[in-house]
This record gives structure tokens, C-alpha cells and sequence, in this order.
């Protein structure tokens, strides 16, 4: 049934829906909590009320106070008549067993799709949610084509992980900076009924933007795959020509910043990020090269040469070393690049990035293709061997640089 359906329903399909007994929604409607219309149906908002009410039961609130609460006008749930609370999802009328008899999928990979989002393993006689549906076609589509059981769960684990902290900072972000503009100082109702009025609209330009900004991702990710394709594929032919004078491509993380700045909230980051972007922009320029973008917890960084780069690198690891920041590690690879849209591409950026994963807190790290092309005076290389890094075919010789004393 969609979130926008104007369908009512009966006591028995309501409890259905909200996965609850009868019972239970006959003690919400003595309690106020729902109510049914003059015909002694229900909305889809009651669906919500009684699966927020059924909730906060098991976390052990006293659905007498609650009633008492709503009743005072201390706090109201009206908000969640809003369309944009659909996605509060109903259960479905079918169990994970029955689906995977209807669909063909194994019931064990159904499965996998609650447990991804995150919610507790389920068992084959629990019943589907209706947004764990909206996936199905997309398992299925996997399977036909052939991709392992193993190949779909790894990506079906992939998009909650990064989803899940977008909503958690999306949400956050709503209490700590659009409520307060708008209303100041709100009450619990206040503040529900303003999410109530401003979901419609911000949730639909919010959707918007994000499958905007993922749609940018998926062009750069699919592009910078075309182009590792080519390369490799002309340099088996012995095409593929490469130049006399090398750029370098260098990454800089911040070790432990994302606990970090979770455990400091965004504040803490705002003020990390501004300091870390002075120290790498005035180094970077000084050493002719460019912060290309920013990652959060790093930046890649574009030189023209290797030798200015591996110079950069150290100051930069030592002045963040100086600073409040966390310590720093850089990854720096030389060789051909591709530049578009702003951005650069080909293996050395993806040998460069892996290099920087490799290294250890304060560690500058680099390729052979840098120091055969940068033997610089006052600068020394220990070698740390032949490494396997994840993505790159062979083994990649890496050595440590540091400035002698």
C-alpha cells in the first residue's frame, strides 16, 4: 500500500499493519492514543502512532503516561498524518518465506536485506516490511543475472552503511540548526508539529539533492573505472605512452578523525577541517602544487612534480603534528593522470589513495615511481618492500621518506 493511499482500515488490519495484537490497539484507543473516525476506521498516521506507541512500550515507557501526556496537550503525535512519515514502514502481508516462494530469491538472502538496514536477523516466518519490497526486484534482477548469493549480500551492506550516517547527521542537523532558526525555543509539541509542517516540502528537495549528489558519485566512480580500463588495456598492447616529466598525486588523512569528531560533534570538525585547509593550502602553493578536493577526513593534492610533493608531504605531516589536529599520514604516487571536470583520474590516483590507507600515523609513504624520479638532498628513503595493496593488481614497492637531520 503506498504512503499516500487514502485507504482506511479496520481494527484487525490495523493491528496487521503495525505487526501488534488487538489487544494492544483496543488499550491505545482507551487511552486516546489513536482514534478511529466516525466509521470506526483508522488512517495510516494511526499505523504510525501505534507502532511508535508499541515501541516506546518495549523500551518500558508507560503507555498511561503517554495517553496522559497527549491527553495535557503536553505533547501531540497529529504529525504523523504527514505523507513523509510513510516512511515509518508498515509490515506487508506476506512472511520472508512466503516471498521467497513467490519470488525464487533464497529466503537466506531476503533476509539479509532487514539485517543490512539494520535491524535485528529476522526469522522466515516474520513478515516483510513494505519498504524491505521495494528492494526485492533489485535482489532478483541480481540473481538472474547470476551474481553469487555472497557478491549481492556485500553490496546490499554497502548503501546502509554510508545511508545510515547521513540520516543520523541529516536529523541531527535538523534539531541543531533549522528548528532553532525557525521557531527558538519550542516545547516537545512545538518542535514535532514544525518537523510536521516542513517534512512535505524538505523532504522532497532533500531527496532530490541526495540522489543529485549520487548520481555525481556514481559519473565519477564509472568514469575513473573507463579510464583505469583504458590505460590498462593499451599498455597490454604497448600503447600506452607515458611521459617524460610525471605529476604526482598525493592523499593526506587524519588518523582517528571521524571518532573524533563524532565523539566532538560538528563544531569540533567545522573548526578541524578550517585548520587543516591552512596548513595544506599555504604548504601546497609553496611547493607548487594544489589541493585538488577535500574528503572530510583528508584531501587529495595534485604536483606538477614528485620531488616538491615529497617535500610538501613532510611539512605538512610535521605541521599538523604541531598543531591540535590529529596526526597525519600521506600516500604519494608518480605518473600519467587524467584530468576532467575539475577532477583527476587513472591508477596513480588509485595507487596514491591505497598508499595513503597503507600508512601508519605521521608516516610519509611513497612509490617507486617517486623516488626514481625525486632523489632529493636532505631527504632520505627507507624501503618497506613490495606491498599488496587492495585494488592494485601487483604488488607495489613502497619506501618512507623523511628529512634527514
Amino acid at each position: 500500500m503506498s504512503e499516500l493511499s487514502s485507504d482506511r482500515l479496520d481494527l484487525p488490519a490495523l493491528a496487521e499493519r503495525s505487526g501488534v495484537e488487538a489487544g494492544l490497539v483496543d488499550r491505545l484507543i482507551d487511552l486516546r492514543i489513536i482514534a478511529p473516525d466516525g466509521t470506526g476506521r483508522f488512517s495510516e498516521g494511526d499505523v504510525r502512532r501505534t507502532k511508535i506507541a508499541s515501541t516506546l512500550q518495549r523500551a518500558g515507557v508507560s503507555l498511561e503516561g503517554l495517553g496522559s501526556a497527549l491527553g495535557n496537550g503536553v505533547m501531540s503525535l497529529d504529525f504523523l498524518d504527514a505523507p513523509a512519515y510513510g516512511r515509518i514502514a508498515s509490515l506487508a502481508g506476506m512472511t520472508f518465506a512466503e516471498l521467497a516462494e513467490q519470488s525464487g530469491t533464497p529466503v537466506d538472502l531476503l533476509m539479509v536485506i532487514r539485517e543490512a538496514i539494520g535491524a535485528a536477523h529476522p526469522q522466515p516466518d516474520d513478515r516483510v516490511r513494505e519498504d524491505e519490497l521495494e528492494i526485492v526486484p533489485f535482489v532478483e534482477f541480481m540473481v538472474a543475472t547470476g551474481v553469487s548469493p555472497l557478491g549481492i549480500e556485500r553490496l546490499l551492506r554497502v548503501y546502509p552503511e554510508s545511508l545510515s550516517r547521513i540520516a543520523e547527521r541529516e536529523t541531527d542537523w535538523w534539531h541543531t540548526q533549522l528548528l532553532p532558526v525557525l521557531g527558538g525555543d519550542m516545547g516537545p509539541t512545538e518542535v514535532l508539529e514544525a518537523e510536521g509542517r516542513l517534512q512535505p516540502d524538505s523532504v522532497l528537495l532533500a531527496d532530490r539533492a541526495l540522489i543529485a549528489m549520487y548520481h555525481a558519485q556514481q559519473a565519477r566512480a564509472w568514469t575513473k573505472s573507463i579510464i583505469e580500463t583504458v590505460e590498462t588495456a593499451l599498455e597490454g598492447v604497448g600503447l600506452f605512452n607515458r611521459i617524460e616529466r610525471l605529476p604526482a598525486i598525493g592523499f593526506l588523512d587524519l588518523t582517528g578523525y571521524t571518532s573524533l569528531t563524532e565523539e566532538q560533534g560538528d563544531a569540533a570538525a567545522a573548526e578541524l577541517a578550517q585548520e587543516l585547509t591552512k596548513v595544506v593550502q599555504r604548504t601546497s602553493f609553496r611547493h607548487g602544487g594544489k589541493p585538488v578536493k577535500w574528503l572530510g577526513d583528508g584531501v587529495m593534492l595534485y604536483f606538477t612534480e614528485p620531488g616538491p610533493g615529497v617535500l610538501a608531504a613532510l611539512e605538512m605531516v610535521e605541521s599538523v603534528g604541531r598543531s591540535d589536529l590529529p596526526p597525519a599520514h600521506v600516500g604519494l604516487a608518480a605518473g600519467p593522470v587524467l584530468f576532467q571536470d575539475g577532477d583527476y583520474f587513472g591508477r596513480t590516483v588509485n595507487v596514491a589513495s591505497r598508499i595513503a590507507e597503507y600508512a601508519r600515523p605521521g608516516e610519509v609513504v611513497v612509490s617507486q615511481s617517486v623516488l626514481d624520479t625525486a632523489p632529493l638532498p636532505g631527504v632520505a628513503y627507507t624501503e618497506i618492500g613490495p606491498v599488496e595493496l587492495k585494488g592494485v593488481a601487483e604488488p607495489t614497492r613502497l619506501w618512507t621518506a623523511r628529512l634527514e637531520t
